[in-house]
């Protein structure tokens, strides 16, 4: 009976996500794992409750536990204690206030400093000081990130990552001590969640999952059924920006999505990662 249930969350969630029905076979392994996977949702809200420190130690263990592309090992996790600290931080981010009144808050940093280090005291070289260094140190901590939601959210926490912590990342990279060749990738709020889920609606399969050969034939009709398929369940309250962009007849996901990427965002960041010493050709 359990398994019949998790399969019938696992459809449910999809057909609310996607809008697509997938028929889920009941004697697949790991369908509470997924179910929970599939009915992800952000927080913003927590109880008082607190985050035991053992408890956030093995979630960060756990997260540590995801690939890493070539053992490489380019992920650091700073739990932001301090008040004080965190206040700093939440100063460069606009209308974030929220932030502070999370039991955690963690910021997950790439790191490819170690990997040059070990280099010296090796005394091996070093050629490859291009792009895919950078590259390979974001990519590290998106993984881990992730990892850590799915572990959190097993164990009953809520979470909602900070991608807002690059907008000032130099200040943020002094607030948190970061030497060269280590970077702020994003914040993540903990804590065990005071509302109950809210499945958003994503993309349909059809637009992201592809066969053999990417394909957007029909785009532009499928991303207008999504947003108006989305419309209906969790509309936007206001639509952005209304005195540069003026009003809209339809206030849909991909009008909003470009007119948040219609102004200046992080244009300083390339700088910023440079200046970590980063070499980007």
């Amino acid at each position: 009976m359990t398994n019949q249930n998790d399969a019938a969350r696992v459809t449910a969630a999809i057909e609310k996500r996607f809008g697509e029905h997938i028929e889920v076979d009941p004697n697949t392994p790991g369908l509470q794992e997924i179910a929970r996977m599939v009915e992800h949702c952000t927080h913003r809200k927590w109880t008082d409750q607190a985050v035991e420190p053992g408890l956030l130690r093995l979630l960060c263990a756990t997260a540590l536990s995801a690939p890493s592309k070539s053992d490489l090992q380019q992920t650091d996790i700073i739990n932001v204690a301090d008040r004080a600290v965190r206040q700093s931080i939440v100063e460069q981010i606009h209308d974030m206030d929220w932030i502070m009144e999370a039991p955690v808050f963690l910021v997950f940093c790439g790191n490819n400093r170690r990997l040059r280090l070990m280099s010296q005291w090796r005394n091996k070289p070093f050629p490859n000081d291009h792009m895919d260094q950078f590259f390979n140190a974001a990519c590290d901590p998106a993984i881990i990130l992730g990892q850590f939601l799915c572990a959190a959210e097993a164990v009953g926490l809520g979470c909602c990552p900070i991608s807002h912590v690059r907008n000032n990342a130099e200040r943020v990279s002094e607030i948190l001590g970061l030497p060269d060749w280590v970077f702020p990738f994003a914040g993540l709020c903990v804590g065990y969640p005071a509302r109950g889920n809210r499945i958003t609606p994503r993309l349909p399969l059809s637009v992201t999952v592809h066969t053999d050969r990417y394909d957007e034939s029909r785009l532009p009709q499928l991303i207008d059924e999504y947003d108006h398929r989305r419309h209906e369940v969790q509309p936007y309250g206001k639509p952005r920006d209304v005195k540069r962009f003026g009003p809209a007849d339809f206030y849909g996901w991909s009008e909003d999505k470009a007119r948040q990427y219609g102004v200046d965002e992080r244009e300083n960041f390339g700088a910023f990662v440079r200046k970590k010493r980063f070499g980007l050709d």
